[in-house]
């Protein structure tokens, strides 16, 4: 799936549903959405999406810190939407289960920083000269969310510094 594909539909999701909130887009997309505790070890699940009798399900870890809880739920909403027709479902684990996880998992983290953060706000936190790390604190992603965000500048046309870091499609698993 091209990078064009996943921004198209975050552009209709939103043109769709007027949500900005993962809460309220999971709502109004009538996706059950519960929060269960899961730990919060390293190799702990973050949240997982799965699609029972047309039903769709998320379950985020509620152990995690609520914003994170926000970009995991964001993430899995993702996931409900690119690839709810491809009859699988994952969770983040430290081991892969399907052998094209990790082009799921890219494509979701694309979804997720495009939604979550609109390009004024990523342009207003950088002209106000605050640091990569410090904008993504204000703007309640992990940096690395903020790194597919910035690639994603980049893409448009923007001329974006370059980010401290170059996240992977699987760096929820370890946040």
């Amino acid at each position: 799936m091209k990078n064009e594909f996943v921004l198209r539909e975050v552009a209709r999701i939103k043109n769709e549903y007027g949500e900005t909130e993962p809460k309220k887009l999971a709502e109004a997309m009538k996706v059950i959405v519960k929060y269960e505790p899961m730990g919060n070890f390293d190799g702990c699940c973050k949240g997982f999406f799965v699609s029972l009798c047309r039903q769709k399900h998320i379950t985020v870890n509620s152990d995690l810190p609520q914003e994170l809880q926000r970009v995991i739920l964001m993430h899995e909403l993702a996931h409900s939407v690119l690839h709810c027709n491809k009859g699988s479902s994952a969770a983040f684990h430290d081991f892969a289960v399907f052998d094209n996880a990790s082009v799921k998992e890219y494509e979701a983290n694309v979804f997720a920083a495009d939604y979550l953060m609109r390009d004024e706000d990523v342009l207003g936190l950088l002209n106000e000269d605050i640091s990569f790390f410090g904008a993504a604190a204000r703007l309640g992603v992990p940096p690395e969310m903020l790194d597919f965000k910035f690639r994603l500048m980049k893409r448009r046309g923007y001329e974006m510094i370059e980010p401290p870091l170059m996240a992977k499609g699987d760096f929820l698993r370890k946040v």
